[in-house]
């Protein structure tokens, strides 16, 4: 028969010697210091206090990519929208709340520790010291940032129809009603309808079909431009503003206005659904290639997506849905239920490199400074985040190809 040896204090086995004890027991407190940091959701967030943790181990390496003028005007933009609202303000950063006046502070403040210079070591711990930090907790699942792009792009257009410029990008209807469930229940806070009136009924606004395709917004002088192209106005709403090229050369920058309330569906995933796009092939143009290379399918997947954005035209462009002008690199797009609006924060991620010829040769992983500036219909939930790239050749195949998990961070300064 076997028999163990239990030794002096009953163990199976000869007591194990202390430093494996105390090196078990800092193995163990490590991990729960990490899931405590790092916690992940078992559900999407639907609350800000789900939305970001304090981080009290764990920080991130505080360091910037880009120069530190882009940063000031990015700053000094989402600073215009700041003081337009009541200092006492309250701004919710997970379970935490601040008055605007600090959030105000934290970047004045960060921007002045930006500039003395410091050494990365001395930075980082001066940042540690002076801002408390807070992380976005990510995806159900996934305590990770699915990271996105945006850009402004730019078509050809006319101020009057023609056998080729034949599809309207249309202003903001009057008879769209948006209203905020907040003021008939406190647990609406944040939620709001988008419809129309249909006798003395509140009805879902027109959607994409219906407004596209039965002409039932022709006639009300609502047209800003036509465009030659359903996918070009498609594209244009997906990234939110864009610049129109008219003839002579002169231009005009149209930005979001409003939309249509209808739930926003995914063109590229309809066509991963239906076996028409390969994941790894997923691009906003291969998305277009596609469509290019399918007229006859066009309005079919297009109109899969039922929600449909209205432009304003902007005397400067592009604006976030905050009001100030987007600072390329700088600004980023993310659920205003979750996260604080015209709040400091810090991302990492990736970013490509392209050759000579316009083509992605890798992807090089990065971090910034940014400012949360803008929204966007697709950008829901914790773990989402969208890069405003700027405009041009870069930009344009950065938006496009960007989906890469990353890292979002808050700061606010301390009291």
């Amino acid at each position: 028969m076997f028999s163990c040896n239990t030794g002096k204090r009953g163990f199976p086995f000869p007591a194990p010697p202390l430093m494996w004890v105390l090196t078990i027991g800092i193995a163990l407190l490590s991990l729960s210091l990490l899931s405590g940091c790092h916690p992940t959701l078992t559900k999407e967030a639907s609350r800000p206090e789900e939305a970001l943790s304090r981080v009290r181990f764990f920080y991130p390496h505080f360091a910037d990519d880009m120069d530190l003028d882009s940063l000031a005007a990015a700053v000094d933009r989402n600073l215009l929208y700041l003081e337009r609202l009541p200092q006492d303000t309250v701004f919710s950063y997970g379970s935490a709340t601040f008055i605007c006046k600090q959030v105000m502070e934290s970047q004045r403040a960060l921007l002045d520790l930006l500039s003395q210079g410091k050494q990365a070591r001395e930075l980082n711990n001066a940042i540690r010291n002076l801002f408390w930090i807070y992380r976005a907790t990510g995806r159900a699942g996934n305590n990770k940032v699915l990271f996105t792009g945006y850009f402004e792009p730019t078509f050809e257009a006319r101020l009057i129809p023609d056998a080729t410029f034949k599809y309207p990008l249309y202003r903001k209807p009057d008879d769209l009603i948006k209203i905020d469930l907040s003021r008939f229940r406190k647990k609406y806070k944040g939620e709001s309808i988008v419809g129309r009136l249909a006798g003395d009924t509140i009805v879902p606004y027109y959607t994409r079909l219906q407004i596209e395709a039965q002409k039932v917004l022709g006639g009300r002088n609502l047209e800003i431009a036509w465009l030659k192209d359903p996918v070009d106005v498609a594209f244009l709403q997906i990234q939110g503003s864009g610049r129109l090229i008219l003839p002579g050369g002169k231009s005009i920058c149209v930005g979001y206005s409003s939309s249509n309330g209808q739930p926003y569906r995914s063109i590229g995933r309809y066509l991963l659904d239906n076996g028409l796009l390969e994941k790894e092939q997923m691009s906003m143009q291969s998305i277009r290639g596609f469509l290019a290379t399918h007229p006859s399918l066009v309005q079919e997947i297009l109109n899969y997506n039922p929600s449909y954005v209205f432009f304003r035209v902007l005397e400067k462009g592009p604006l976030g849905n905050i009001g100030v002008p987007l600072t390329p690199g700088r600004s980023i797009a993310l659920d205003s239920r979750l996260f604080p609006k015209g709040s400091l924060a810090f991302i990492s991620c990736q970013k490509p490199t392209i050759d000579e010829t316009d083509t992605i040769v890798g992807w090089k992983k990065f971090s910034r400074f940014v400012l949360n500036q803008d929204t966007g219909g697709a950008i829901r939930g914790a773990g989402r985040a969208d890069i405003f790239w700027g405009s041009g050749h870069y930009a344009e195949i950065a938006a496009g190809h960007l989906k890469h998990e990353g890292e979002l961070y808050f700061l606010i300064k301390k009291p």
